[in-house]
């Protein structure tokens, strides 16, 4: 259905824009940042993360495609991370096109991305959703994703 192919520089530009404006969106519908910061909090979390862009040691960008096909549907990022020394994959973003979603296509990804952290030879694969995404909190648990960690936030009137 579908095959993970390692994103080229011609779409990493337009990748990194829109993944910017997504996760500052994101940040700010969850509450945890203001919108009059969001953007700039996004593009520099995104710099941090890939200061060499593609070519960021231990980071995977991949175009997620019909198989046999050209059409992109969407974007899968997973990079080797190390957390109290154990070496884990960590999928920093997984977005499907709009016109695609609803389809398939991101299980198929998650799927597909399983042998491709198993080859770089890790044995587990994280993430963060947002707690105003029930359908993306679904299709992870689902695929057997398990929740490690809950944090929580009350604002408060000044």
């Amino acid at each position: 259905m579908i095959e993970l192919v390692p994103m080229s520089e011609t779409a990493y530009g337009a990748y990194l824009q829109a993944s910017i404006a997504d996760y500052a969106e994101e940040n700010v519908a969850s509450g945890r940042w203001l919108e009059a910061e969001a953007l700039a909090r996004s593009r520099a979390s995104y710099e941090s993360l890939l200061p060499q862009g593609l070519a960021t040691p231990d980071n995977h960008i991949f175009e997620i495609r019909q198989s046999g096909s050209v059409q992109t549907v969407g974007y899968l990022w997973v990079a080797v991370v190390v957390r109290n020394g154990d070496r884990s994959a960590y999928i920093y973003d997984v977005s499907i096109h709009p016109p695609y979603r609803r389809r398939g296509y991101a299980k198929a990804a998650f799927e597909a991305l399983e042998p491709v952290v198993r080859g770089l030879g890790l044995g587990s694969i994280g993430l963060h959703v947002f707690a105003h995404n029930p359908g993306a909190q679904a299709l992870y648990e689902k695929l057997g994703y398990a929740v490690t960690g809950l944090n929580m936030q009350k604002r408060l009137s000044a």
